[in-house]
């Protein structure tokens, strides 16, 4: 399959996700897709699940406790919101896992041009956690307490957002002097 046919169904398919509204629905095209995907399956499920744990969690919470509050808690929400979440994050993984994303962009410059931006972010990114990440291996000889790993938690969160604050003003530094904004 061409990398442009991986865009186009990808993009197909969130947008038919975002139509269906009953969870039995979503559960088996859930099921198709972790079967159709291979053997990355328990992979990207693993991977689809880390991502949105928090916020599932988060938005979940606060659902239950609203709706509890107003007396109108309907469970079949919850599960359609939850299982359509974990479908297109599921999808996400797996068409970036399974295609060339610049291939699939390459008849339009601008998306190509914004995907390699955001791909060498990405890549910043991933190498500065993993530098902080061997750091703190290397400094910690026993598994370190609760509070050391949330001070270092705290400070990989604000090297990360130093990093793409200073990036993103680099960038709008080079894109004005070149022109792009009419200001």
């Amino acid at each position: 399959m061409t990398p442009r046919s991986w865009l186009v169904l990808y993009l197909g398919a969130v947008v038919a996700i975002t139509f269906i509204h009953t969870p039995e629905v979503l559960a088996a095209l859930l099921v198709i897709v972790v079967a159709a995907s291979g053997t990355l399956r328990w992979k990207l499920l693993r991977r689809a699940l880390l991502a949105i744990l928090a916020f599932n969690l988060t938005i979940s919470a606060g659902y239950v406790c609203v709706a509890l509050w107003q007396g109108n808690f309907v469970a079949d929400y919850l599960l359609l919101v939850n299982l359509r979440v974990l479908l297109l994050v599921y999808i996400g993984f797996w068409f970036v896992s399974s295609a060339d994303l610049l291939g699939a962009l390459s008849g339009w410059p601008l998306a190509t041009l914004l995907a390699t931006l955001s791909i060498g972010q990405i890549k910043t990114f991933e190498r500065i956690l993993r530098d902080f990440r061997l750091a703190f291996q290397s400094r910690n000889l026993a598994r370190p307490k609760l509070i050391d790993r949330s001070r270092h938690a705290a400070a990989q969160a604000q090297t990360l957002l130093d990093k793409s604050l200073a990036s993103a003003n680099e960038a709008a530094l080079a894109m004005r002097s070149r022109g792009a904004f009419d200001d």
